[in-house]
């Protein structure tokens, strides 16, 4: 008797995009890195609801907050940009410089605003993972009045963004061209997380 083996593929595929949500202004569109030592060993976990052998269950592993830092570009005397490497290709990866994070509720009645959601149409063999995390006018708090820094150190200048686990494991990591926030406006990001299944 012959034994079967059934080898399949999945692909994780991340993209973000932020925004304006009043204005409708999109300040950042792009793809995000994968960090796939984590978030194979958080997958792995969550499909098997098992211990880690620190006696927390694999819901220790889900989606927590999203991670926002300044540390993702550096700038010279000149205002020329170099943008840093993902830390995504250890199981250590984080941002390089976490400055806020905010939560992210499981669904969107708890809030409109600040959740995440699954997608999937029957048929397909992809879901998606849609994180929405909205920072309103009011935070963080210390922010500038007005978007208008005439450097990018501040701590609310972000270049980074990254999804922690609720064992603050990092899953991802992105980095793009500074977005300020400050208390005259809001800013939204949509960050996707897309699972594939299949040869």
């Amino acid at each position: 008797m012959h034994q079967l083996k059934e080898q399949t593929g999945m692909r994780l595929e991340g993209h973000i995009k932020i925004q304006d949500p009043d204005s409708g202004q999109v300040l950042v569109n792009k793809r995000n890195a994968i960090n796939y030592e984590n978030i194979s060993v958080a997958i792995a976990h969550l499909l098997a609801n098992l211990t880690d052998g620190d006696g927390s269950t694999g819901n220790s592993y889900h989606m927590l907050q999203l991670a926002y830092g300044n540390g993702g570009v550096n700038v010279d005397s000149l205002g020329v940009i170099t943008y840093q490497a993902t830390n995504t290709s250890s199981a250590t990866g984080q941002l390089y410089n976490e400055t806020y994070s905010k939560g992210i509720a499981s669904t969107t009645t708890a809030d409109p605003e600040n959740n995440m959601v699954v997608q999937h149409t029957g048929g397909n063999t992809y879901s998606d993972i849609v994180i929405t995390s909205t920072l309103d006018y009011n935070e963080p708090s210390g922010q500038d009045a007005l978007d208008n820094a005439v450097n990018l150190t501040g701590d609310y200048i972000f270049d980074e963004l990254g999804i922690k686990t609720q064992a603050g494991t990092f899953l991802s990591h992105v980095i793009f061209h500074p977005v300020q926030k400050s208390a005259n406006r809001k800013i939204q990001v949509i960050y996707t997380i897309r699972i594939t299944a299949g040869s």
